[in-house]
């Protein structure tokens, strides 16, 4: 497993929101729809996104950013447009501060806003829930980060502008995978980027001991794992993994493997497609009473309720 593959492993959007959004000046949209995730691309004019904590950002032609969920924030062309609108769970919009219901329209095939020539267009995709996007991802992202053109030139940008007026057998299909496809290129992009601030165990993935224990740990979580296996594998002693995976990663192999495998447990639970007996296979656990007992200490809930929670 490369570096990115088992962060970048989660994205599947199924059914996901794509819409192109118009607007002339002066316009402003809060987002409430607590989405875990969505990726804006400014087409034309400029943008200020304005999160409810944290410093405003203005985007420009070919920027990319991508806010995380629930946090709310407000899209404008000032920051000191008051919203006209907000966008609440289920995609529903409410009209703020006395404007007309219909100041924000549907304009045809998923767009929206005011006019399609408006001065501001943005492509904007967003993942409708949680069990979509793995819980390890949402943890390395901050509440919201640009990627300026003058950085990265988003490749997928006329593809997707050019899939998201269409209206063809399977498009629904071809968009969702035209979103996971851009989350992880942007991804990609961002923790390339001195600012990222990535986790501790994913810079600790270029280290050539650690970072082969960790694709070690990843690619087969099921297997007996003991340090002394794991050590035997890296070349390296027991003592000197030890002390060298606990001090990049913060926290000892055998503590790593023990969140990794809950945490796809997690996921996968999320997906409800498969027995809870069949998942601690998967990941690791003897049997289901061992993945919940496990799973109950870290979570707080057992993974049925999880599922419950997540459905």
């Amino acid at each position: 497993m490369d570096v990115l593959a088992g962060l970048l492993e989660g994205p599947r959007a199924r059914g996901a929101f794509m819409i192109r959004a118009c607007f002339d000046p002066p316009w402003s949209v809060r987002i409430a729809d607590e989405a875990p995730l969505s990726v804006m691309i400014m087409v034309r004019g400029a943008a200020w996104i304005v999160p409810d904590h944290g410093e405003p950002q203005l985007i420009r032609p070919g920027d990319v950013a991508v806010a995380r969920g629930p946090d709310h924030y407000t899209v404008a062309d000032d920051r000191a447009t008051p919203p006209r609108a907000e966008i609440q769970p289920g995609e529903r919009c409410v009209p703020l501060g006395g404007t007309p219901v219909g100041q924000y329209k549907d304009l045809g095939l998923r767009a929206w806003g005011q006019s399609l020539d408006g001065a501001a267009e943005m492509l904007i995709g967003t993942y409708q829930a949680r069990g979509e996007i793995t819980g390890r991802l949402l943890d390395a992202l901050p509440p919201l980060l640009i990627l300026p053109t003058e950085v990265w030139d988003c490749p997928l940008t006329p593809l997707l502008a050019d899939e998201i007026a269409k209206d063809e057998p399977g498009q629904d299909v071809v968009l969702d995978r035209l979103l996971d496809l851009l989350m992880i290129a942007t991804l990609r992009a961002w923790f390339s980027r001195p600012e990222a601030e990535a986790p501790a165990w994913y810079r600790a993935m270029g280290d050539p001991v650690v970072g082969q224990a960790i694709r070690l740990l990843q690619d087969d979580p099921a297997h007996p794992w003991t340090i002394a296996a794991l050590a035997a594998k890296a070349g390296v002693s027991r003592a000197a993994l030890a002390r060298r995976f606990t001090e990049l990663v913060g926290e000892p192999p055998m503590a790593y493997l023990t969140g990794w495998r809950l945490a796809l447990a997690a996921d996968l639970l999320r997906d409800g497609e498969q027995t809870i007996a069949a998942i601690a296979r998967r990941v690791g656990y003897g049997s289901a009473f061992a993945l919940s007992s496990a799973f109950k200490r870290v979570y707080g809930v057992s993974p049925q309720e999880h599922r419950s929670r997540a459905a």
